[in-house]
């Protein structure tokens, strides 16, 4: 799909996309940034939005999994707050070595081939499932399964590799 085809297809689609996500969400901040997130999905699976039959139904469905991702992580990270914040104040040292291995990993993450690094963030912090991330990506399921272990196994030998004594 061009980028002349996406702005006149999707973009118009904010509006719509919005209401759902706050209707979901309940907070228009985060409602704005679940769109935000879907139309950077969106835009970043432009080649194969042609494949689909109508792309309002695929952009509502991809707005609707954010929102519920978004929810999930509201609801998980909830009761854990106060233990994370307990241990940051009680051992800064943990605190430091856990934001240099997140860098870290970062830096690996992003040296990864492009499609392995969308796969591992849609499953690896999105939690999305197989078969949605396969739809997103063009692929079958086979290929992600085996592009996430590809992604996951080069994370875990460079950062051993570079982390070893």
């Amino acid at each position: 799909m061009s980028p002349e085809r996406f702005k006149a297809e999707v973009l118009p689609l904010r509006e719509k996309l919005f209401r759902i996500a706050c209707k979901m969400l309940e907070d228009e901040q985060d409602a704005e940034d679940a769109v935000q997130e879907a139309y950077l999905r969106l835009w970043h699976t432009r080649d194969v939005l042609d494949r689909y039959d109508s792309i309002s139904a695929f952009a509502t469905t991809v707005t609707k999994n954010i929102c519920i991702d978004k929810l999930r992580i509201r609801y998980r990270k909830e009761p854990m707050a106060d233990n994370v914040e307990q241990t940051a104040h009680d051992n800064p040292h943990l605190m430091l070595e856990k934001s240099d291995t997140e860098k870290l990993i970062g830096s690996i993450i992003d040296q990864l081939p492009p499609l392995q690094r969308m796969i591992m963030q849609m499953k690896d912090v999105e939690e999305m499932e197989n078969e949605e991330i396969a739809s997103i990506t063009g692929t079958n399921i086979e290929a992600v399964r085996m592009n996430l272990s590809r992604a996951r196994k080069r994370v875990r030998e460079v950062y051993l590799k570079l982390t070893a004594i």
